[in-house]
């Protein structure tokens, strides 16, 4: 009934060390929820049957105590005393039993009433005389928070830690309880899929641990071909392959990996194979991370990032070129691997497009715009907004909440994290910061270390605008490199007279957007049309805009170029989506399903496409 072990030979050989104490003989494995503490138990179980443990460990057994039971029905003081005594004699009288407590700190205060004492105090004396044997097994959360605290029952139990495996210690942990799990779900798990479950989860599911995380996904993987397999055709051949077993669930076949070795020649059984696909597919519901961001080969992927951006982000080529560059170095390898992705700050007049890179980066890496987690600064800028980011200290309303930065990063560990308007927060949350920056952690109010290492981390500021606004008018007659190079140094002047040296530093790039060009705004207005027309398609229409409406729009709105792109927005709704919402509802348009917007005296009108004259232009998106 219990999986075997495999590995955790220095743990076992600790444990069997402690046993052999004369007193406080009690070992307590302290380690992460799913590191293995009940599996070493079980291994030690099977060592003492098996015969492969010391002489003076012959003929021990290992019992389970379960304190809920002891606990329940106690309804009168001294019950609870009663039944814990009675176990405790039958110990003593039988010194061939070791006892295991499972979640040793439940021992604290269990049983306890007023004036009476809890299963703890009622065990110490016979613990520390040695007449009973004990191995508990707790975390080191709950080990510091019950029995630290309590000097004299810590001192009765010798702490063995137990660190979560490597990944490839993981791996053969996987391939020695394979066969149990492919008895059960009566499939076969590739090899590729053996180490696709513990790569890939200890890659996206940073808040468990090695090895019961990956456990669960060739767990699910198996229940879920399995399901698969009996809603086709094929579910016939595990009746050819079992034909003493109904093709059920339980069903536990000995024979089931040499039954299905032997038809690997035949394509019969291919849909009762666990594949790397299916690890993928499993990883991709648990973390919302879509399947083919997944299978895509990551390097290729990468090299596809500039192009990708430009598909919505008009202009920007040194910037966007700037931010693939970073994070290329960061995927090859090239950088702390403990560090964030990536960690920049985008500076720029308002309007150029900053935040929009961040909603492509993130819809482009992590598939969805949702991955992007957006603050906005000027809601920090008291020296308090400290505790939104990582939760109230203790004592104070909402402690137990956590913090809005670190708790959403604890449930979306991949996506963009985008400070917007970054020099408008409290100089304290540049401090908090700094440790994500360098070492990719964040400890929050409750005392739980959240992992940034898979985040992107980017800032956005107006810092310098008026720089970057006034560049052509930096030197006379300055060539257009040369008033970059100004106008970047002047720029970079007030980053530092806002930031500190130590924030600077552990930015990965600074990284500076230019002003819009009349011709980039027109491309802008171009993809603005093209999201409107996505909204019409629903309702069979398409809007067209001439080259002449397209730049009577922008010199309609972007004279200023101080405001970016962002009027146009605001234009497109008064000049294009307002005199077509009422020609819609008015029935105007006729039954033709482009309407043309064409420029007429100082004014934009729109009409059914085909009733221009021959020749006119037309842009088509």
């Amino acid at each position: 009934k219990l999986d075997p072990l495999v590995g955790r030979e220095a743990e076992i050989e600790r444990v069997v060390q402690i046993l052999c104490r004369r007193t406080k003989n009690n070992p307590v494995l302290i380690g992460e929820p799913g590191v293995g503490k009940t599996a070493i138990v079980e291994g030690l179980a099977q060592r003492i049957v098996r015969g492969e443990i010391p002489s003076f460990l012959e003929g021990k057994r290992v019992l389970s105590l379960d304190l809920s039971l002891i606990v329940a029905g106690t309804k009168y003081r001294g019950q609870f005393e009663e039944r814990l005594k009675q176990i405790m004699r039958e110990l003593v009288e039988n010194p061939q039993y070791i006892v295991f407590i499972d979640e040793l700190h439940t021992l604290v205060g269990a049983g306890s009433a007023e004036g009476s004492l809890d299963a703890a105090n009622i065990l110490k004396p016979a613990l520390s005389r040695g007449e009973i044997q004990c191995i508990g097994a707790t975390t080191p959360a709950e080990f510091r928070k019950s029995i630290e605290k309590d000097r004299s029952l810590e001192r009765r139990f010798q702490a063995v830690k137990v660190p979560p495996p490597s990944e490839e210690e993981a791996v053969r942990i996987l391939e020695g309880v394979r066969e149990r799990y492919e008895a059960f779900h009566q499939v076969h798990y590739a090899d590729d899929a053996i180490e696709a479950a513990v790569y890939q989860s200890n890659r996206y599911i940073p808040d468990r641990f090695l090895p019961d995380k990956a456990i669960d996904v060739i767990d699910e993987a198996g229940s879920r071909v399995k399901l698969r397999a009996r809603r086709t055709p094929h579910a016939e051949s595990l009746g050819e392959l079992f034909p003493d077993q109904t093709p059920g669930f339980g069903a536990k076949p000995p024979n089931a990996r040499s039954a299905y070795s032997s038809r690997d020649e035949t394509d019969e059984l291919l849909p009762f194979e666990v594949t790397k696909d299916d690890i993928e597919e499993v990883i991709a519901r648990w973390t919302g991370i879509p399947v083919t961001s997944l299978k895509e080969e990551e390097m290729a992927k990468l090299l596809r990032i500039e192009g990708e951006l430009h598909n919505r982000v008009i202009a920007q080529r040194p910037a966007i070129s700037a931010l693939a560059r970073a994070i290329r170095r960061s995927r090859a390898g090239l950088k702390s691997p403990q560090r964030p992705v990536g960690s920049f700050l985008f500076l720029g007049p308002t309007g150029v497009g900053k935040t929009e890179v961040a909603r492509s980066l993130a819809e482009f890496l992590f598939g969805s715009e949702r991955s992007m987690i957006r603050f906005d600064m000027s809601e920090l800028m008291e020296k308090h907004a400290v505790s939104k980011l990582i939760g109230s200290p203790p004592g104070y309303v909402g402690h137990e909440e956590g913090g809005q930065l670190t708790e959403r990063i604890k449930r979306t560990p991949y996506s963009v994290v985008l400070f917007d308007e970054i020099e408008k927060a409290h100089p304290d949350i540049f401090n908090v910061l700094l440790q994500v920056f360098e070492d990719g952690i964040l400890t929050d109010a409750l005392g739980t270390t959240v992992d940034f290492k898979n985040t992107i981390i980017i800032m956005t500021s107006n810092i310098g605008a008026r720089f970057i606004q006034k560049r052509g008018a930096l030197g006379f007659q300055a060539s257009a490199d040369a008033s970059r190079e100004k106008m970047e140094e002047m720029v970079m002047s007030s980053v530092r007279q806002t930031f500190n040296p130590e924030f600077i530093n552990r930015l990965d790039e600074i990284i500076i957007f230019d002003q819009l060009l009349e011709e980039e705004l027109l491309e802008i207005v171009g993809l603005q049309v093209e999201q409107l027309n996505r909204t019409l398609q629903r309702r069979g229409l398409e809007v067209r805009l001439t080259d002449e409406a397209q730049r009577w729009i922008v010199q309609k709105t972007c004279a200023d170029r101080n405001y970016g792109a962002r009027p146009l927005r605001r234009a497109l709704q008064k000049y294009v989506e307002d005199p077509l919402s009422e020609s819609l509802i008015q029935g105007t348009l006729g039954d033709s399903p482009v309407i043309e917007m064409f420029v007429e005296g100082d004014e934009l009108n729109h009409r059914p496409a085909g009733v221009e004259e021959p020749g006119d232009a037309l842009l088509i998106h």
